[in-house]
């Protein structure tokens, strides 16, 4: 039967995250029709984000410095134009979030009040309460959205598939709706649908959110970037809730230290740094704490102490619900998957190799994270790229060309994910090597011959191959078959039918 197909006459935006209501606010005066899942405000990374937005926006600051700050985290693989653009539009971003209504704390003199967070040179993180930014921005966001009449939202909607013509120009999405297949065209997509970090085990994120954005476009033949490195934030509250509540990585700019179940500070043994070390650094040395039996723990009872309810109110909260008072016990912390640095390449307006398409926020890959994300920048980087993506989109012109792919993809049933993510956090996670990826991608042609070409299976696939296939160490990628740094990083760039043949149809061969 045919699916029900629909005209839009404007920027089709997929995802209601900071990137996609951006993206959206942009697109004025061309309509927008927003497609989420969720409510406004649910079911999106940014709602969760913590820590804030990074920008340089006080006089000891310079965007120059945030911009070094970034291509320094990121382990050789950023590109610097892209860190400069993000930078240099940094602070004008966070005054524009400022001005539709999010509530960044001030100091006395009015001015934004900033924290200092790992591998950054200035305290440069504009928060909200403490540990409220995501929620608070995206309260304003929101609201800043319903207010426009050029912006209409349909929620309940989950993306299937994406529209392509003969040339490979992409012309609209798939949606389920309602248990209903609908097909809507429009002159420009513009996905941003968030990363994959569903696709692990424990998360810190929606686990809704499993990369089939960029699965679907992976499939239509666009190109991708850097999907081997997932980040892992080293300070999930471990109180053995999926997704696990995140002790926000300002407690340690605040002071908090990392100790063992000795109460012995580890995290100078394993970088100058200490607390403040990039987060792949951090989360390998919880790891290797844990994995020896040591246990770890985040301690701010010093400080941060009898402050945390106003200080810290999500983190005093979330401990609270497990157990624990934060106030006058160490906090119980592992590694989660929390991000992830690859995705849909994009130029510097989110324009992806395919017409027609664009893509902004996690699912994207602008260049500006490279193998390891600089804490608090996703926030930034959705605000700045995804108003760049709207303002492109905008400009789009309505192809007249035959649409002749028009399939919806398969979903992967419950079970087969959960053996998925448990697979994915066992073979792809914090520590890695060439037998647990080869055994996660025999496990992927197995769910993939069972259930089809599953979105999520697809971006799953693209992770483990380029695991696989970068056989060194760098960022939040450590092999430890192959702990060496390479000389000369590069990034990967990669299509879907040019990945590298999985060990299963090699083994048949």
């Amino acid at each position: 039967m045919m699916a029900h197909r629909t005209q839009h006459d404007g920027v089709l935006v997929v995802g209601a995250g900071l990137a996609g209501l951006s993206a959206a606010l942009a697109a004025a005066p061309r309509k927008a029709l927003v497609l989420t899942g969720a409510p406004l405000n649910h079911g999106c990374s940014s709602a969760w984000a913590q820590g804030g937005m990074a920008a340089a926006l006080s006089d000891e600051d310079d965007w120059a410095l945030h911009a070094a700050d970034t291509v320094a985290a990121g382990a050789g693989l950023v590109d610097p134009e892209r860190a400069a653009l993000l930078a240099r539009e940094g602070a004008a971003a966070v005054r524009t979030l400022a001005a539709l209504g999010a509530p960044f704390d001030r100091d006395a003199a009015g001015g934004f009040s900033l924290s200092l967070e790992a591998a950054h040179s200035r305290a440069r993180v504009a928060r909200v309460k403490g540990d409220q930014a995501g929620r608070a921005i995206m309260a304003a966001v929101t609201a800043a959205t319903l207010a426009q009449p050029h912006i209409e939202v349909r929620s309940g909607t989950r993306l299937r598939g994406l529209l392509q013509d003969a040339e490979g120009q992409i012309r609209g999405v798939i949606v389920e709706q309602a248990g209903q297949i609908h097909e809507i065209t429009a002159p420009a997509v513009i996905l941003a649908t968030g990363g994959i970090v569903g696709l692990y085990a424990v998360t810190t994120t929606p686990p809704e959110l499993r990369g089939e954005g960029l699965g679907l476009a992976a499939s239509a033949g666009a190109m991708i970037a850097d999907p081997e490195f997932v980040q892992f934030h080293p300070t999930a509250i471990d109180i053995g809730r999926d997704p696990a509540p995140l002790a926000t990585e300002a407690l340690r700019g605040e002071g908090a230290l990392l100790i063992n179940g000795a109460g012995e500070a580890f995290m100078a043994a394993y970088h100058p740094a200490a607390e403040l070390a990039p987060r792949d650094v951090v989360a390998r040395a919880i790891h290797a704490e844990r994995a020896a039996g040591r246990g770890a723990f985040l301690d701010a009872r010093a400080a941060v102490g009898d402050h945390f309810p106003d200080a810290f109110p999500a983190v005093f909260a979330a401990c609270l619900s497990g157990g624990v008072d934060p106030r006058v016990q160490p906090i119980p912390v592992a590694p989660a998957c929390h991000y992830h640095m690859g995705g849909i390449v994009t130029d510097e307006h989110g324009a992806t190799s395919l017409a027609g398409l664009y893509a902004a926020g996690e699912c994207a890959s602008t260049g500006v994270h490279g193998a390891n994300r600089l804490a608090s920048n996703s926030l930034l980087e959705a605000a700045v790229f995804g108003t760049r993506a709207g303002a492109a989109a905008r400009e789009a012109v309505e192809a007249r060309s035959r649409i002749v792919r028009s399939a919806a993809s398969p979903v992967l049933p419950e079970a087969a994910l959960s053996g998925l993510r448990i697979a994915m956090s066992a073979e792809a996670g914090v520590v890695r090597d060439g037998a647990g990826l080869g055994r996660l991608i025999s496990l992927i042609d197995d769910l993939q011959g069972a259930y089809g070409a599953c979105a999520d299976l697809t971006a799953a696939r693209l992770t483990a191959a380029c695991a696989l296939t970068r056989a060194e160490s760098l960022g939040a990628h450590f092999r430890i078959d192959a702990p060496e740094a390479p000389a000369e990083p590069k990034r990967t760039f990669v299509t879907l039918s040019a990945l590298p043949p999985s060990p299963t149809s090699i083994a048949a061969e």
